[in-house]
């Protein structure tokens, strides 16, 4: 019986367990990659730690979220960034370099590598046959230590392409569709490995919009094989040498397979509020748009660009809409100003934006009150653009400039006075890599400059011997991390828990970080309960550091998706899910919960437990699903702890 490629790129890197579906493995990080709104935690967390330099091969620390400078905070945490790459042997990619998906897999990605980032989006460098894979911050600065990462062996699901794309429909809408599929729910501890002849039809920045947002229907790892298409455009960005070709057995097995004819597959678009609310653009047709933006890690390519500005030649935009461009990288950037590309997108109307990912993340850009937005970013969580009250649509690139002509979203292909446009991958790139700063050779001379939003890392508590607490909050379904721990403005206080924490759930009860504040002054145990998906979304770990810094000691879930799981139990919360779902309605916020011996049963590796509702006179039995390793952390209330109890060990 043969190996699909996830399984073997895992087995090369495979240094604890085995891979059995469910089971814990450990796995050599070959390469990290860090941003700026996660990076500076992380390295704090490093420091901590007390090595003096990165034992991985490559680390990268990318400055592409928080680059609008409004005060102090983020210009400090920018240096304070440098300079830690300096001192500590971190490639340094500077403010205006670009995003950090696009920029690593134009620049380092690997096929066969392992890379781990602080960023959900870090799987879009499956699209070059990288096993990438997302986590908190904690996590990755454990593996720029040399330290294994701890994941599930993955359930892999084979999507088998066949047929090439018609007219007007691009990779987004194969996303799309996937995630029509597949949901947003239900994906956790799975793989989607790409096969079939479909897929050379699909270059690489095609391939890496579809592994981008694997990362929303909740999957670890999205990965396409390594080809001739890889090949010839490993070898136009000058990186021809680190190019070998890799696929899976043929007598391969996986644990499901679905079949996807791209012929036939239309515009697509998610609609409010949720990356899997797939609509056909068809049925859209008419609605009036106000914003258009187009960008973001997972349509920012030189092609995707050049396609919009072709669609777009000759012509202006519809006056009533606001056309925003935001080019992934600096080399496309570039590119499109060498060919007079970047005209023709003035010409029409556009407003040319910074190759950073600041409106994806609701850092800039915000749509008017009640606006209609279409955007090709991934992800459209109510309020996440800045405004509670847009309705943001997640469309091609292809889709949004037509729908830029226009001023209303219409299926392109209903056109005929648009001829589709070809445009052909470079035979080269523009190469230069002078933003990304080397780390010196003697890092003795470095000082770390620490602004005076910078500060340490909070320290938790062993996990206590009993939990004795109260409902601080109960939320629904599909809670995201932006709902947990706004970005936007808020993000410029990453590198300062105790200001962030007091914007925990803001948009949900704006009242929680003041009485969870309140309950843990007093002594009692804060515990969240929640529903479907807790935590689906961005990787943010301070959606857990901040929590547990106001006293959050356990979540009671329906299910927690598996990137904020683990930052849940990085930082010493326990997560706890209900063996039966409908027990999440005999909880109530502020209800007095308790379980006895909270301690004793982590360490004896208890499945269940019981938790004792005091205000309603309930018992509730939850599951309590833990590696052995997973036990140990909490026990010492957090990764960090349990990290330097075993290197002083």
């Amino acid at each position: 019986m043969g190996q699909n490629l996830t399984q073997k790129i895992l087995q090369a890197h495979l240094l604890s367990g085995a891979l059995e579906p469910g089971q814990e493995i450990g796995i050599r990080i070959d390469q990290t990659l860090t941003q700026d709104a996660t990076g500076t935690m992380a390295y704090l967390q490093f420091e901590a730690m007390g090595l003096d330099r990165v034992r991985n091969e490559l680390a990268v620390s990318y400055v592409d979220h928080n680059t609008v400078q409004v005060g102090f905070e983020n210009a400090d945490d920018h240096r304070y960034l440098e300079a830690i790459a300096a001192k500590y042997g971190i490639v340094f990619s500077k403010p205006g370099n670009g995003i950090c998906h696009q920029l690593h897999l134009e620049r380092f990605a690997v096929p066969g590598k392992t890379l781990l980032g602080s960023d959900s989006h870090t799987p879009t460098c499956g699209g070059i046959g990288m096993l990438a894979v997302g986590a908190g911050g904690l996590d990755v600065a454990v593996a720029m230590g040399g330290g294994p990462f701890y994941l599930s062996a993955p359930k892999v699901v084979n999507i088998r392409l066949k047929g090439r794309l018609k007219p007007w429909v691009s990779a987004k809408d194969v996303i799309l569709k996937i995630l029509q599929v597949f949901t947003t729910k239900g994906n956790v501890g799975g793989v989607f490995e790409y096969s079939g002849p479909g897929v050379k039809t699909l270059t690489v920045p095609d391939r890496a919009t579809v592994t981008n947002m694997g990362a929303e229907c909740g999957v670890t790892a999205s990965v396409f094989p390594s080809d001739e298409i890889t090949r010839t455009f490993m070898e136009a960005q000058g990186r021809g040498a680190h190019w070998q070709e890799l696929a899976a057995d043929p007598d391969a097995v996986y644990e499901r397979t679905e079949e996807i004819n791209l012929a036939a597959l239309e515009p697509l678009a998610a609609a409010p509020h949720s990356p899997g609310n797939i609509e056909t653009i068809s049925s859209l047709e008419g609605i009036k748009v106000n914003q258009v933006l187009i960008g973001s890690c997972t349509n920012s390519s030189y092609r995707d660009l050049k396609t919009v500005a072709k669609i777009l030649e000759g012509r202006r935009i519809h006056p009533d809409v606001s056309l925003g461009i935001s080019p992934g990288s600096r080399q496309v950037l570039r590119m499109l100003a060498a060919d007079r590309t970047l005209s023709v997108l003035l010409d029409a109307g556009a407003r040319l934006l910074e190759n950073t990912c600041g409106w994806c993340i609701g850092n800039s850009l915000s749509p008017e009150t009640n606006a209609v937005s279409l955007r090709t970013s991934n992800r459209n969580f109510e309020g996440r653009s800045g405004t509670a009250s847009a309705r943001v649509y997640l469309v091609s690139p292809e889709t949004a400039a037509v729908a830029a002509l226009f001023g209303r979203i219409t299926d392109p292909r209903v056109h005929e006075e648009l001829k589709y446009p070809k445009v052909k991958m470079p035979a080269t790139f523009d190469i230069d890599d002078s933003m990304f700063l080397q780390p010196p050779a003697d890092p003795a001379s470095v000082q770390i400059p620490r602004g005076p939003n910078i500060g340490a890392p909070p320290k938790n508590d062993p996990l206590p011997d009993s939990l004795a607490g109260r409902a601080a909050i109960k939320v629904g379904d599909k809670v995201t991390t932006d709902h947990i721990m706004p970005a936007g403005p808020r993000l410029k206080y990453r590198s300062n828990v105790e200001t962030y924490a007091t914007f925990v759930f803001e948009n949900v009860d704006a009242s929680f970080a003041q009485r969870a504040a309140a309950n843990r002054d007093q002594g009692i145990h804060n515990v969240i309960v929640a529903g479907e998906s807790y935590g689906q979304g961005s990787s943010r770990e301070h959606a857990a550091l901040c929590p547990m810094y106001l006293g959050v000691k356990a979540v009671l879930a329906k299910s927690i998706e598996r990137i904020h799981l683990a930052n849940l139990i990085n930082f010493g919360i326990v997560p706890l899910l209900f063996e039966k779902p409908a027990d999440y309605d005999r909880i109530e916020k502020n209800d007095a919960l308790a379980i006895d011996g909270i301690r004793r049963r982590v360490s004896e590796g208890q499945a269940t437990v019981t938790l004792r509702n005091e205000t309603r006179q309930a018992d509730i039995p939850l599951k309590l699903a833990l590696s052995e390793r997973e036990r140990h952390i909490l026990l010492a209330g957090g990764l960090l702890n349990h990290t330097k109890q075993t290197q002083s060990a």
